[in-house]
Parts: C-alpha cells; sequence; structure tokens
C-alpha cells in the first residue's frame, strides 16, 4: 500500500524547493542541536517518529489546491506522511532561520523551533505552495524546547487559519490535523504547573511563508550578502509579476507589503479579530495572518482587550493597537531592507502608503458596516458614539452588528438587540443612551434613500452572524481530548459559512456564557494555547 501512495504522489506533486535550491544552508548536519545559525538562511531538519498518527480533520479546499483526492485524505499512510513518519520523494525537510521583535525588544536568532518543511510543490494550476508540519520535533532553533505541539494548540491554529480564510480574509492555511497518540508536557499559563496533554500536528501551506523577521535577522548581523541573496530571492519568487532593476523591485515590493498590510489590519477591525503576539516574526511579506496562538475575537467591545495574557500588562497588542503595531512593525523591516538600499525615502514613502491605504480602506469598511452608501466627515461623531456605547454596555460586537441590519429605519426598536447584552443591569442604566443612538442613525440611514435589501445585503458580507468564539473552539477541545471529535467537526462546517444564516445552527452564533467569562481558553490564553 506504502509503494501505491508514493506512485500516487509521484503523479500528483511536482517538488520545487527553491528555498534549499537557491538560499545557503547551514553547514552543521547536526539536525536537532539547538544553536545560533549564521551566514545560513536554513538548516536541515527531520520529522521526529510519532507513535500513532491519525488525521481528524482536514479542509476540503486546500487539499483541492494541493490536487490530493478524498480517497487519499482518509488512508493510514496518509497519516504517517503528514506526521512526518514517511517522507515522499522529492521531500526534503528543513527550517529556516529568522529572527524578530518580541513585545517591542529585538529578540535576536528566532527560527522555526517547532516547524519543519516538507519542499515547494507547484500544483496543476501552476500555483507555488510550501509545506510544512508544526509540531513535528525539534529543529536547530528549538532553543530549549521539544519541538512539539499539544492538540489543543493544534486544534485552535486549524480551526482558526480556516475560520479566518472564509471570512474573507487573507491567512495561510491548514491541510489537515493529526492527533499523534504520545504526550507533550506543557505549562499552559506557566505558573508552574505543566501536565501531559494528547500530542498533535498541523500540516500548514502558504503560497510564502516568509517573515519580516527572516530579512531582520541578516541584518542585524549586517550579513550584507546574506540578505542581498535573501532579497533577490524573494523578488524573483514571491513577486515575479515586478518589473525592472533590484533596487526598483524592492521599493515596489515594500509599497505592495506596506498595502497588503494595511488592508489586513482592517479586516481584523472588520470582524473583530485580535490576533494576540504580533512581533515581526508573525509579520508576513504576502500581508496573510501567520502564525495562530493567544488569538481571539472580540466578544463584548473592549478596545483594550488581548486574548494574550503576557500582554495583560502592557496590552501592547490589544485590538485598538493592532493598525499601529502592524505600522511599528513594517518600520522594523524598512529598516532591516535600508541595509540593502540606503535610501531612506523609499520606505517612507511605502510608510505614507500604508497610512493613505489604512485609512481609505477602513473607512470603506465602516461604511459598509454600518450600511451607508458612502462614508462621510460627519458620520466620524456618531460611529466613535456607537462603539463608545458598546463598550459602556458590554454589548458583543458581532450580535450587534448582525441584528443592526435587521432594524425599521422608520421605527428603529433596541429591543432587536436583546440577545447581545453581556449584562442586562447596563442596559437599564443606559438603555436612553442606546435608544437615542439608534434614532440619529436610522435618520442618518434615511438620507441615503437606499434599498432597504441592498442595504441589508451589503451588511450582512460585512458582518458575519458565526465567528469562531474561544469558548466554542474550548468545548471542542475538551471533547476531542477525550476522543469526540465530531463537535470539532461540526464546528468547521459552521465557519466554513460564516455569513450565511444557517438555521438550526443558532447556538454557534450565540454571545459567550457566563460560565466562559473567567475560564481558561475561554478568555486569556498563553502563548502555549
Amino acid at each position: 500500500m506504502k509503494s501505491q501512495l508514493i506512485s500516487r504522489f509521484n503523479n500528483i506533486w511536482k517538488f520545487d524547493n527553491s528555498w534549499i535550491h537557491l538560499l545557503p544552508r547551514d553547514s552543521s548536519s547536526d539536525f536537532y542541536q539547538s544553536r545560533q545559525v549564521f551566514d545560513s538562511c536554513w538548516s536541515e531538519a527531520i520529522p521526529t517518529p510519532v507513535s500513532n498518527p491519525k488525521i481528524i480533520a482536514y479542509s476540503v479546499e486546500v487539499a483541492e489546491a494541493l490536487d490530493i483526492d478524498d480517497s487519499i485524505l482518509d488512508t493510514k499512510e496518509f497519516a504517517q506522511i503528514m506526521a512526518g513518519n514517511i517522507l515522499l520523494p522529492g521531500m526534503q525537510t528543513y527550517a529556516t532561520c529568522y529572527g524578530g521583535h518580541q513585545f517591542g525588544h529585538w529578540a535576536g536568532q528566532l527560527g522555526d523551533g517547532r516547524v519543519i518543511y516538507l519542499g515547494e510543490i507547484i500544483n496543476k494550476k501552476n500555483q507555488r505552495w510550501e509545506i510544512q508540519l508544526k509540531g513535528a520535533g525539534p529543529t536547530p532553533y528549538s532553543r530549549r524546547s521539544d519541538g512539539r505541539a499539544v492538540l489543543r494548540s493544534s486544534m485552535r491554529e486549524f480551526l482558526c487559519s480556516e475560520a479566518i480564510f472564509h471570512l474573507g480574509i487573507p491567512t495561510t492555511r491548514a491541510l489537515c490535523l493529526v492527533e499523534t497518540g504520545d504526550k507533550v508536557s506543557r505549562d499552559m499559563l506557566y505558573d508552574g504547573n505543566p501536565k501531559l496533554e494528547p500530542g498533535a500536528i498541523v500540516c500548514r501551506v502558504a503560497p510564502s511563508f516568509i517573515r519580516f523577521g527572516h530579512f531582520q535577522i541578516a541584518a542585524a548581523r549586517n550579513d550584507i550578502e546574506l540578505l542581498t541573496q535573501l532579497i533577490e530571492f524573494t523578488l524573483n519568487r514571491d513577486f515575479p509579476q515586478l518589473q525592472g532593476s533590484v533596487r526598483e523591485r524592492l521599493t515596489q515590493t515594500f509599497h505592495l507589503i506596506c498595502e497588503h498590510t494595511a488592508m489586513l489590519m482592517v479586516e481584523w477591525f472588520r470582524v473583530g479579530f485580535v490576533h494576540g503576539v504580533m512581533n515581526t516574526d508573525n509579520m508576513s511579506i504576502l500581508g496573510l495572518t501567520i502564525d495562530y496562538g493567544p488569538y481571539g475575537w472580540m466578544e463584548d467591545f473592549d478596545p483594550s482587550w488581548t486574548p494574550n495574557i503576557t500582554d495583560a500588562n502592557g496590552r501592547r497588542y490589544c485590538f485598538a493597537q493592532q493598525a499601529a503595531i502592524g505600522r511599528w512593525n513594517l518600520e522594523r523591516l524598512a529598516e532591516a531592507l535600508l541595509k540593502f538600499l540606503p535610501d531612506k525615502n523609499v520606505f517612507e514613502i511605502g510608510l505614507a502608503h500604508y497610512d493613505s491605504v489604512y485609512e481609505s480602506k477602513f473607512l470603506r469598511m465602516l461604511a459598509n458596516k454600518f450600511g451607508l452608501l458612502d462614508f462621510k466627515t460627519e458620520d466620524a461623531k456618531w460611529i466613535e458614539q456607537a462603539f463608545a456605547i458598546l463598550q459602556k454596555m458590554e454589548i458583543d460586537m458581532t450580535i450587534f452588528f448582525r441584528r443592526l441590519a435587521l432594524i425599521d429605519i422608520e421605527n428603529p426598536q433596541i429591543e432587536i438587540f436583546q440577545t447581545a447584552f453581556y449584562r442586562l443591569n447596563l442596559l437599564e442604566k443606559h438603555q436612553l443612551d442606546l435608544s437615542q443612538w439608534l434614532n440619529n442613525y436610522a435618520a442618518r440611514l434615511r438620507t441615503d434613500n437606499q434599498n432597504p435589501e441592498e442595504k441589508r445585503k451589503i451588511m450582512n458580507a460585512t458582518n458575519p452572524k458565526f465567528i469562531l468564539r474561544n469558548y466554542l473552539v474550548q468545548i471542542a477541545i475538551d471533547k476531542a481530548e477525550i476522543g469526540e471529535y465530531d463537535y470539532m467537526n461540526e464546528l468547521l462546517e459552521i465557519i466554513r459559512h460564516p455569513y450565511d444564516e444557517q438555521l438550526g445552527k443558532e447556538e454557534f452564533s450565540q454571545k459567550r456564557p457566563e460560565w466562559a467569562r473567567n475560564k481558561t481558553g475561554c478568555s486569556m490564553l498563553s502563548c502555549s494555547s
């Protein structure tokens, strides 16, 4: 059976593996010894075998993009491949070297500490996909860690990458989730109480996993030769549409990186998503959402909310700060690229483009979110009032905007938001404020004289009904840890259609229950989550 499967993949996957063929490798052949890696972009790394791999979830869309049919996905042999136990012809396994700023401070070398690449394939549509396993064992960049991942964190990554994709937001993808059959020790809250948990591996997929930090580490070490090689490689592989000299193409590329990052920040705001750990090593050059750790969706609206317990004091990566941090991270990327192209004007123009794109896309998003034909300057005041009311009344952001599309603009009633309130005493206290705002909002909508059905259609395409609420994920995790996967797969199907009404699935669109307000995994999470 193994030989038959290998034969089938030989006819499906065409490996290219440009990263390891065109960029310098680590001269050491020690696959596992943690070390500083110089003059290199990657190190050879071999997945550590697991005892009993089993695929417990997969994405049909990603499988299709990789030219994999269902008959392969359900085989035991495919589970062995996705766990790293079997390497197919053409697979070349490695981990990459990068650095980064973590919580605003330069952290030096980081690298793929628990990620091992299987290689790059070119699919039948001539699209390039990098394939990697997260949680497949130690690499030279693992530092003091074991390179493994637990089921709860792997489930969170798998589900969220798919949720973000189906919300229409750029992201890396996940092909499948593999339970390993082994236990992994983790101290989830860093409080000195580690425990053994089920291990798992996520197969992640993206056109490119290059991060800001890949350029930063070469620049920080003043390795201009390596920085030059990486820049030229990136331009040729990931931005082949650009023309001109290396200088001209790098200028255009930075411009695009700024643009895509700005658009990503707007999209996160639109759906209330908080990444939780926007370090520069977690920023994609393609503007993809990457590395799902202590993320969360805004429930009761609070701009200062962060899902990351490590960020609880400083709140550097809270909801309200994400756009500013996106720009700050771009500034750090610019500093690195300046070592190759010492022209500050080039990068200042790119950063100004970030500001311009963010503002224009943000205002357009707000107009769609509130059902306006166009955003007018005078709209800013009442929109700010709306968010202030959401915060002081502890109103669920997602439910509020979904219900807002249903109001009768001739006779608006606050009862339409009844299911969105977390504290009824706050409703009683601020009911008049909400009622007055709603009347003013309805009056503004009447000035547009817009077709009600068209307005509702735009609002419902902007404001999802279903988001991947942390408490839902925690329920799925609790069940999966005792071998029950039906809830996880039902949740996966729900998040594949976030803008649809999905009659009969209302329980998945309800606000966070009170029992989950302070429960571990449902509110604050750690980078181990």
